[in-house]
């Protein structure tokens, strides 16, 4: 099944999309889809339910999301292209929550951003707490998978000290969705497609079977270190082609740019690169 919340920015519903691609209303059911609402949205009549008219806008499929936590380097030809060892164990940073934004919304470069990047990624969102949860039972505490952009400024991630979270955490970094997609549609999880162009070029080919260390793996991991909670987001790592790598000279993203992405099974997303500017919910002096 596929879910996801549709509307304006702040003013999302919740939806299911039916086997004909159309969004189906689940207002009736549910006020919005959370980790707490998940199982009354799975157990919904889709073909009883209205269809959406037009093609609205897609949010982040799923509020109340607690976390985000990251991986770095998971797939080996990336760390490469990075010119950093890879992991034997897997890297995690945390991504702020304020960076989460919907899968088509524009995104917004820092002040003063040079190094702006994209990184296609699989993210997994939790169903069930995590806590020391062995690699067998792993993806039972899987509620759904959902397509991630992990925005990156590299020059405050790598020039401003250790902390990544400086150049991961800028608003709208985090484009998530369209669809929060349920487990028995992926089926698989370590044989996805994955692609991402900027301005029609491609940039980033790649498959998830290529990670290093898989989604069962990740989540067993962290769970050792970070409590996972219904609804925390983790993300899974990019295979190679990000800008940073690019040979001979690096491509980093400007305003006017398009970034268009996809991961099979999961959709697509389409962003519209922007300079910055205050936003409406910013105090001036």
């Amino acid at each position: 099944m596929k879910l996801c919340r549709y509307g304006p920015a702040g003013q999302e519903k919740p939806g299911i999309v039916d086997a004909d691609g159309a969004i189906r209303d689940l207002s009736s059911v549910i006020t919005d889809l959370t980790p707490e609402t998940l199982a009354a949205a799975l157990a919904a009549d889709v073909a009883a339910l209205p269809v959406v008219a037009g093609t609205p806008r897609y949010g982040v499929p799923l509020k109340g999301v607690g976390k985000i936590v990251a991986i770095g380097l998971n797939y080996r030809d990336h760390a490469i292209e990075s010119n950093l060892p890879i992991p034997t164990e897997p890297m995690m940073f945390m991504k702020a929550l304020s960076s989460l934004h919907g899968p088509n919304d524009e995104v917004m470069l820092p002040r003063n951003a040079t190094h702006g990047d994209w990184e296609v990624e699989l993210g997994v969102i939790i169903g069930k707490t995590c806590r020391y949860v062995a690699e067998a039972d792993a993806l039972d505490h899987v509620a759904g998978y959902t397509l991630v952009n992990d925005v990156s400024e590299r020059f405050n991630q790598k020039q401003r000290g250790s902390q990544w979270s400086k150049g991961k955490g800028h608003d709208t970094f985090c484009p998530t969705g369209p669809w929060l997609v349920t487990p028995d549609e992926i089926g698989n999880p370590q044989d996805l497609d994955m692609a991402l162009d900027v301005n029609g070029e491609r940039m980033q080919t790649g498959n998830t079977k290529t990670m290093i260390f898989d989604v069962k793996q990740l989540i067993s991991y962290v769970s050792e270190y970070v409590t996972l909670y219904p609804g925390d987001l983790l993300i899974t790592g990019t295979p190679p082609g990000v800008g940073e790598g690019k040979k001979p000279d690096a491509v980093y993203l400007k305003a006017g740019d398009t970034m268009k992405l996809s991961i099979a099974k999961l959709g697509e997303q389409t962003q519209q690169v922007v300079a910055w500017r205050r936003r409406d919910d910013e105090v001036t002096a």
